[in-house]
């Protein structure tokens, strides 16, 4: 059974960073794309990055030049590294699998698998 675990989140002041991992298991990771998704209460699932087998990447716009999406295949592996943070950032942040994600990647259906979520918290 393919499980996804995020780690990382954190309470952290304005203008500071956090890595997010996402641990995946029982799934081939190389092939699929992966993806980090935030959420607020009561809100809709909103997608922050994806990065793609060939290890291209995009971003929502809101984190262009301040987060970075990488992989580690051999480790099963995915990362989201948050510099610059601001309180509009605070959110539950998912990982997610997908054997097609598309380019327009925040399409949440399209990902069969997802993680419980990691909260990151920024205050100013």
């Amino acid at each position: 059974q393919a499980q996804l675990a995020e780690s990382g989140g954190d309470s952290v002041q304005a203008g500071g960073s956090l890595r997010l991992s996402c641990a995946a298991s029982g799934l081939h990771f190389a092939s699929h794309c992966m993806a980090w998704f935030r959420q607020a209460p009561g809100g809709e699932r909103q997608g922050v990055a994806v990065i793609y087998t060939d290890s291209d990447t995009r971003y929502g716009d809101s984190v262009k030049g301040r987060f970075t999406i990488s992989r580690d295949d051999a480790r099963n592996t995915l990362y989201l590294q948050m510099n610059s943070l601001k309180p509009e950032d605070t959110d539950n942040y998912f990982c997610a699998a997908a054997t097609w994600c598309g380019p327009d990647f925040y399409v949440t259906a399209r990902y069969k698998y997802w993680g419980q979520g990691t909260q990151v918290t920024v205050s100013s």
